[in-house]
């Protein structure tokens, strides 16, 4: 029995079939590597038109005017990458830009430090001239959530 290709090598075929708008799919791919890190976060490729240009979103009007001086060396880098499929001309514009991926990092959250009975005690103190009941618990907690982070250092991040 024999089973077809991957998937991906399938699609990849078909897309080609659309001419220059086809090749999206590569130089979506290829695009950080060629381009780096800086670059990748601050401008993202957004279409192929008809001619083969590659229309590529930038964060500001400043990404866009300086990676325009950069575009020959960016379209050598394509090329390397790409191939036959790299785009003949750039043109850079300001636009939307995907998110980018959260760091495994950023999806910690930081717990606050518990206020020791001295810094609870401390806080009661300072919000006891408060005659509100409800409000007073309220400063007295944030007061001592204060004090707390203030005492400790570093935060503690919690998995």
């Amino acid at each position: 029995m024999k089973f077809p290709g991957r998937i991906g090598d399938a699609v990849q075929r078909e897309l080609k079939r659309f001419g220059p708008a086809g090749a999206m799919a590569e130089i979506v791919r290829a695009w950080p590597a060629a381009v780096g890190d800086s670059i990748a976060r601050n401008a993202w490729p957004a279409r192929v038109s008809r001619d083969g240009t590659l229309h590529v979103a930038t964060s500001s009007s400043a990404w866009a005017f300086e990676l325009g001086l950069l575009e020959a060396d960016i379209r050598q880098r394509l090329d390397s990458a790409l191939g036959a499929d790299a785009p003949a001309k750039l043109r850079f514009a300001p636009g939307r830009l995907p998110e980018p991926p959260r760091e495994a990092s950023d999806q910690r959250r930081i717990r606050p430090p518990e206020p020791t009975p001295a810094q609870q005690r401390e806080a009661a103190r300072l919000a006891a001239s408060i005659e509100d009941e409800n409000l007073r618990k309220v400063v007295a907690k944030a007061a001592a959530a204060s004090l707390a982070k203030a005492a400790e250092r570093p935060p503690r991040l919690v998995d």
